[in-house]
């Protein structure tokens, strides 16, 4: 039998004596006091003084048994306090109780009066206690811990418990939705919810996930976007939306790619990629000061300013700036030959895919600090407006902010023609048809709401978990989504 099969073994035998003297999974505590509320109230208190009455629950996470006292540490939403249980201040069968069936992963609470030892620590003497839990499987040693990324990210829940800095990061996670929410209602953008099971996707270039409802016998997706049904609230009347919402797409998975991920998308009546781009440079200041207390942050050992104005280069000048090449003095067989030269990736043989594939090879990851990177190829998307400079036919209005590396978002002088949209909207199917995994396919009720008459519209759509990324630090999408996907335990790579 192995160490662990040891400690279960010995932690069922003390569950099975303690059913015959308490209940160890009651209904119910009334928890009225928490760890960094009790440690800030009483920093004051001399050392061995004693402070008011507390009621206060968590895990175990410490013990130190000192025979007539006994140091234990708990841990509860806010933190971590210290516990002292003594013979004879303590009562004599809560003490007994603890020191013969407490483990670390137990769930006790307490009701004890504050006091502060001698050396300084804001701590509670322990005069009742109660068994809320009892754990059978162990936490991970404590100087081991937990390590291993992989089983950090499958099982948040120890990873949660025994780093407590991991918690920080989901708690400013929550604080950046509300800051993002609190922005957008002082513009007065309204927040909506649109579908994410859909008879017909659309609203990126991005292949979906594909599932089927058996009480209508249809097949259905789970969105890859919200942008159409926002559109249609446009058309419907409503002048400003937004919706938070998650989306779904059947791609890779990497530092910056998880297949369910949060993006933040919204829609303007009478504004345009412009206008957008204030808004978004704006809301990513707005947000910063509100949870960071300043526009500037680390992030992989850079400093990075979200403070405005950003940074605007065309794509065509980010090409002749890193790729050293200008597009406009280029023929299009020359185009395609240096793709072909450099090896690149290119969705198709045309200017515009081959542009788009040129900057993402040599610009993307060269930027550093927030840009926008403006006037895309017009095969890039079939939703926006080409520029209104008649010079610039061949490009869109739309623009996608970049920084340390990665898109921040997407945005578009909204199409509203409704005939160019059909046009563009059909190509998009038969690009399906032929094999095109990531066109969208024809949405004719979509179609039919810009027949009805859409505004001049701008349109942002802002990763949300990217935001966060940034904001706080961290490397990897799957350390700002709780429970990212992960491979099936078993499943070969």
């Amino acid at each position: 039998m192995g160490r662990k099969d040891q400690i279960i073994g010995e932690r069922k035998r003390k569950l099975d004596e303690l059913r015959k003297i308490v209940n160890p999974y009651p209904h119910k505590f009334a928890v009225k006091d928490y760890s960094d509320e009790i440690k800030e109230k009483f920093k004051g208190l001399e050392e061995n003084g004693s402070g008011g009455k507390v009621v206060v629950a968590g895990r175990v996470m410490t013990v130190r048994n000192l025979g007539r006292l006994i140091f234990a540490t708990i841990q509860d939403g806010k933190g971590r306090l210290q516990l002292i249980l003594q013979k004879g201040k303590t009562t004599n069968d809560d003490f007994s109780l603890f020191k013969k069936y407490v483990d670390m992963g137990d769930f006790i609470g307490v009701n004890g009066n504050v006091m502060k030892t001698n050396t300084g620590e804001v701590s509670v003497l322990v005069k009742k206690l109660e068994i809320l839990s009892k754990s059978l499987l162990p936490l991970p040693e404590k100087w081991h811990g937990l390590k291993d990324e992989e089983e950090r990210y499958r099982k948040r829940y120890l990873d949660l418990i025994m780093n407590p800095e991991v918690k920080q990061v989901f708690d400013k996670r929550t604080d950046i939705l509300n800051a993002i929410r609190e922005f957008m209602q002082k513009k007065e953008i309204v927040e909506v919810e649109t579908p994410f099971l859909q008879t017909i996707y659309g609203g990126a270039n991005a292949r979906p996930f594909k599932t089927h409802l058996n009480a209508l016998n249809v097949d259905l997706f789970l969105a890859i976007s919200p942008e159409l049904f926002l559109k249609r609230l446009i058309v419907g009347g409503y002048d400003k939306v937004y919706t938070i919402s998650r989306n779904f797409r059947n791609e890779g998975i990497d530092r910056w790619h998880n297949p369910e991920f949060t993006m933040l998308e919204a829609y303007c009546s009478y504004y345009d990629y412009n206008d957008m781009m204030d808004l978004f440079e704006n809301l990513y200041e707005y947000v910063a000061k509100k949870v960071n207390g300043s526009t500037k942050v680390e992030f992989r050992g850079k400093i990075v300013d979200f403070k405005r104005p950003w940074k605007k280069m065309t794509m065509l000048q980010a090409i002749k700036k890193w790729a050293k090449i200008d597009i406009d003095k280029m023929s299009d067989k020359g185009i395609s030959s240096f793709v072909k030269k450099n090896k690149i990736d290119s969705k198709e043989d045309n200017w515009g895919w081959n542009v788009q594939a040129i900057f993402e090879h040599f610009c993307e990851e060269k930027i550093e600090q927030p840009t926008f990177i403006i006037d895309h190829p017009l095969e890039t998307t079939p939703l926006c407006k080409t520029h209104r400079n008649e010079k610039l036919c061949h490009l869109i209005e739309r623009f996608e902010p970049f920084c340390m590396g990665a898109e921040l978002g997407n945005a578009y002088s909204e199409l509203n023609d409704p005939e160019l949209q059909r046009e563009l909207l059909e190509a998009q199917q038969k690009a399906l048809k032929k094999g095109d995994v990531e066109a969208n396919p024809l949405d004719e009720d979509f179609i039919n709401a810009i027949e009805i008459g859409m505004p001049p519209t701008g349109g942002i759509g802002l990763g949300v978990d990217r935001m966060v990324m940034l904001l706080t630090g961290q490397s990897s999408i799957k350390d700002v989504i709780l429970f990212p996907f992960m491979r099936p335990e078993g499943k070969k790579k």
